[in-house]
């Protein structure tokens, strides 16, 4: 019985997320062309991940034929156009298995234009302030309708691309609650008058130090 150690696996080539999508995409049963996967992608990933612009999709399924993970045929569609269809490889298979066990998912990462404007909403007028916040709630109640008919009409009726379109639906409440949350609080910042109170300087005209920053009294400096 030999004694050597196992050969270590050949090293996941370094794609990015969007090719993994895409082979996520075509991991499921049946051939599809370019197009099919952007509508597809536009009816189910934007709503949690997002949706690839269609010569970001054609890049990368030749990008994933070049390693063998996915292969293509011609098919007629009428007498003047061919259309090219796209299927996974056991190759392919293999690697999203393996992309999916081996490299971690790491956590969101947040860049929210409305809380931003928040931050910063003693520069904006109250109204002006409100509009934004109130336009995000109108956009969320949107995508959420939106989200709702392509759970009745997508073609994601295997269980864990919908399991992903019902998280996506919570997410879209949410986000509409915490707009709606966000109007009521500055609502009641503007009743009390307190909308200035975080101007750009602190009361006695100094400005505030940054957040984890000594104070003028703890700097240890020469005393005058």
């Amino acid at each position: 019985m030999s004694d050597a150690p196992a050969p270590h696996p050949t090293p996941l080539p370094k794609l990015p997320n969007t090719a993994w999508a895409v082979l996520g995409l075509l991991s499921m049963p049946g051939e599809r062309s370019g197009y099919d996967l952007k509508k597809w992608a536009d009816a189910s990933l934007r709503y949690f991940y997002w949706s690839p612009a269609l010569s970001q999709i054609y890049t990368e399924l030749k990008r994933l034929e070049q390693l063998g993970f996915a292969v293509s045929r011609i098919a007629s569609q009428d007498e003047l156009r061919n259309k090219r269809l796209y299927t996974i490889t056991d190759d392919g298979r293999a690697a999203l298995e393996r992309w999916m066990r081996e490299s971690p998912a790491g956590p969101p990462v947040l860049k929210h234009g409305v809380v931003l404007r928040v931050w910063m909403g003693f520069l904006s007028e109250p109204e002006e302030l409100r509009k934004t916040v109130a336009e995000h709630r109108d956009w969320a109640d949107r995508t959420l309708a939106e989200v709702h008919s392509s759970e009745e009409a997508s073609q994601d009726r295997w269980p864990f691309a919908k399991l992903a379109l019902r998280w996506a639906e919570r997410y879209y409440q949410a986000e509409r609650d915490l707009a709606e949350g966000m109007l009521a609080d500055l609502d009641e910042l503007y009743e009390h008058g307190e909308e200035h109170t975080a101007d750009r300087s602190g009361a006695d005209g100094v400005a505030p130090a940054a957040p984890g920053a000594p104070s003028s009294a703890s700097e240890g400096g020469p005393e005058n």
